[in-house]
């Protein structure tokens, strides 16, 4: 199977390269926006000409990873490096006759329902709240589009949080308070999870969850389970110490609880 990864040179991108390069019912070629040190990931900006779409003749499945993956990324960057060039990965892949797409998503879709108690589900109402989110939920119904109007099978994981620092290892120290850690990701989960989306078979469309199964946790992964197959061998319960929770109720204050109030407020006017 001939898998083509965007992003390769990435912190993700590279991880997943590796893995599959070293299986032998893998032919892995890579396209990254700066130039890497190895012979088959080669050098594409999605938001230039598409000289790179040469690259997708002969590609079974695409793992799109690349993009602004920040989440303070302005709209001028998501327009170009993730809307933009997600539409023009898609549109190729269909010309070219690629399979599918594996794309990588986001749990920012839900950055709204930090400070509720919803269980996350592939169809709970999205509620991006910054224009990297917003991005992502334009990417997933760009895969819908095409799943439904092109033949392309699109599977959008919503990848939880691998680290770049601390050895990928759980703990307080990640952001976010209990939300960062509930949504741990650990090494060979997204591995064998992307891996999994790559290879299941008879799956036009679907949107799911990539986290470790961690105790406590919101995200629903049952549905990735059943879907595709997923088996996470790893998982850790949040650490909250007394500072990280005073710390969120700060945060859920200022940021929706007061908010609110005022929208109430001036309703009354």
């Amino acid at each position: 199977m001939h898998v083509l990864i965007t992003g390769a040179g990435g912190h993700l991108g590279r991880k997943l390269f590796d893995h599959l390069e070293a299986q032998e019912a893998f032919q892995v070629t890579g396209l990254d926006i700066r130039p890497v040190d190895h012979p088959r990931i080669h050098v594409a900006d999605f938001g230039a000409a598409p000289d790179w779409a040469e690259r997708f003749a002969g590609v079974d499945v695409i793992v799109h990873l690349a993009g602004d993956r920040e989440p303070t990324a302005s709209w001028t960057s998501v327009i170009r490096n993730n809307m933009d060039a997600t539409l023009e990965v898609y549109h190729h892949a269909a010309a070219k006759g690629v399979r599918r797409v594996v794309l990588a998503s986001s749990n920012w879709l839900h950055g709204d329902k930090r400070f509720s108690n919803q269980v996350l589900t592939s169809d709970a109402a999205p509620g991006p709240i910054n224009p990297y989110g917003m991005s992502k939920l334009f990417c997933e119904r760009t895969s819908a589009y095409f799943s439904r109007h092109h033949g392309l099978s699109v599977i959008c994981m919503r990848i939880g949080w691998t680290q770049w620092t601390h050895g990928n290892k759980p703990g307080p120290h990640m952001a976010m308070g209990r939300w960062g850690q509930e949504m741990w990701l650990s090494d060979r989960d997204f591995l064998s999870g992307m891996q999994a989306a790559i290879e299941v078979e008879d799956l036009p469309f679907a949107v799911l969850n990539l986290m470790s199964d961690n105790p406590g946790m919101r995200w629903n992964i049952e549905e990735t389970k059943a879907a595709i197959g997923y088996q996470p061998q790893d998982g850790a319960r949040a650490v909250c110490p007394v500072s990280m929770r005073l710390k969120s109720a700060l945060k859920k204050l200022l940021s929706r609880d007061l908010p609110r109030l005022s929208d109430r407020w001036m309703a009354g006017w």
